[in-house]
């Protein structure tokens, strides 16, 4: 992924022109070295920013509200902590149809989404979310939004004290870029595969996860809007089922 960061990185250097002075040079070293550097912490550090952001210009389910209540209940069997890192589930109230987890253990969900699902498929996409932060995925979706805004010049090539000193604009567009962030194919059929096992070792049943793609159907929810298609992602649940029904 670094190696990826630094062509990127350099790509978009050479395309602003021909010609470039050490100066410039430097500057795409000294960013490509930034982003290489950044730390567990810091990874950390930044979404917890990121989601205190978002969490501030969202409208929160307070914890009796009936949303908060059913996803309490919903998230029990899940449990609070995915590979050391403790979660915090919290319902945005918007009919948007979304649900996303950064890789301090943050996960929202929208309550637009949670009209559309049952239970078990809302613990089919906690599922594949929690994926993407146990397989690193959230982490270097962080390092890939980073990089951006290094490349664009929207935060200074220096530091990692950088990150201490983000200004409310650039911690905004960093937001955007880790809410947006488009996992690539593998990514999204690895936290797919995810979550079929971590339900599967909960005692959940699987099926919830097939269920909310087919309802979901291709790209009306923003957590589903990346390719394989939402039918084939479907299938490779329904088959991983059977397979499992076959060996017991």
């Amino acid at each position: 992924m670094k190696l990826k960061l630094v062509t990127v990185t350099m790509l978009m250097g050479t395309l602003v022109g021909c010609q470039m002075d050490t100066n410039n040079m430097l500057n795409l070293g000294m960013q490509s070295a930034q982003i290489a550097s950044l730390s567990d912490s810091d990874v950390k550090a930044l979404s917890d920013k990121s989601c205190a952001q978002m969490d501030a210009e969202a409208k929160i389910a307070a914890t009796n509200n009936a949303y908060t209540t059913r996803l309490n209940k919903i998230t029990k069997a899940l449990g609070n902590e995915i590979n050391g890192t403790k979660v915090n589930y919290k319902v945005y109230l918007t009919n948007d149809v979304n649900a996303w987890a950064m890789a301090n253990g943050c996960v929202r969900v929208y309550s637009g989404l949670m009209d559309k699902m049952t239970d078990n498929e809302i613990q089919g996409v906690l599922g594949h979310e929690l994926g993407h932060v146990a397989l690193g995925h959230s982490k270097k979706a962080m390092q890939v939004s980073y990089g951006t805004q290094l490349a664009r010049g929207a935060i200074a090539a220096s530091t990692n004290s950088t990150i201490a000193n983000l200004t409310q604009s650039q911690l905004g567009d960093l937001t955007e870029g880790i809410i947006n962030a488009q996992f690539s194919q593998k990514q999204e059929s690895q936290a797919d595969n995810y979550s079929f096992d971590f339900l599967v070792k909960k005692g959940i049943n699987p099926l919830g996860i097939a269920t909310a793609f087919e309802k979901l159907g291709g790209g009306e929810a923003s957590l589903l809007s990346t390719h394989p298609a939402s039918s084939d992602r479907a299938k490779n649940i329904r088959d991983k089922i059977a397979k499992l029904n076959q060996t017991k």
